[in-house]
Parts: C-alpha cells; sequence; structure tokens
C-alpha cells in the first residue's frame, strides 16, 4: 500500500501546494483506491509549515502537486516524500491516472511564492 497527499481546493488539484485548501490522501494498492481522507492546510505558506513531517507521520510517500518551489521539494524530500510536479483536475481522477502509469513530473519549478 501506498499513501498519496494531494494539495486540493474544491475536489481538484491546486495549483500551488503551499496555498491549498487541504490535502486529499488517498491509501492505494497498486490497481485501486483503498481510502481517502482529508487533512486541513496549516496556515501560512506550505515550505515554511509543518506539513512536511505531518505528512510523513500520516504514511504519505508521495505528493502529485500541481506547482511547487524547490525549498518545498526539498523539505518533502527531507521527510521521504516524493513530489511529482504539474498535475491537474479532479483529485479522484488523477489518483486514478497514476494507477494507469500516466502521471510524470513535469520538472518545472515555481521560481517564487507569488506564481499562479
Amino acid at each position: 500500500m501506498t499513501k498519496i497527499a494531494v494539495p486540493t481546493r474544491e475536489d481538484r488539484v491546486d495549483d500551488h501546494f503551499g496555498h491549498c485548501a487541504y490535502y486529499t490522501i488517498f491509501t492505494v494498492n497498486e490497481k485501486q483506491i483503498l481510502d481517502q481522507e482529508s487533512l486541513p492546510s496549516p496556515e501560512g505558506c506550505g515550505c515554511k509549515s509543518n506539513i512536511a513531517s505531518t505528512l510523513h507521520e500520516k504514511g504519505v510517500t508521495l505528493m502529485l502537486a500541481g506547482n511547487m518551489g524547490e525549498g518545498a521539494k526539498n523539505k518533502l524530500r527531507e521527510q521521504g516524500i516524493t513530489v511529482i510536479r504539474g498535475c491537474s483536475g479532479a483529485v479522484t481522477e488523477l489518483i486514478h491516472r497514476y494507477l494507469q502509469g500516466a502521471v510524470v513530473d513535469s520538472g518545472i519549478a515555481c521560481l517564487h511564492h507569488d506564481c499562479p
């Protein structure tokens, strides 16, 4: 089983991890979603909060994100969480695409906190 976190706003991938409304955490196996829960986003910017350690404590090992700066990506990596950037759309559909092997990292990082 794998736990995957997705920065979310209104059941869609939020464009910027650090400003999302909440994180949707999926528990999956190789082929299906086994469980889904929501975790409220802490106040302030994600890279300056304790969200990386909180996600780690919940067993998250992968984050599928819209956009994220290198600092935030590094904080998540320090907690053993791999990040795939460039994700979009409805979060449940995204997880199904991931399970089908159709999600890859865009390699593009947000260069400042005001990016869309």
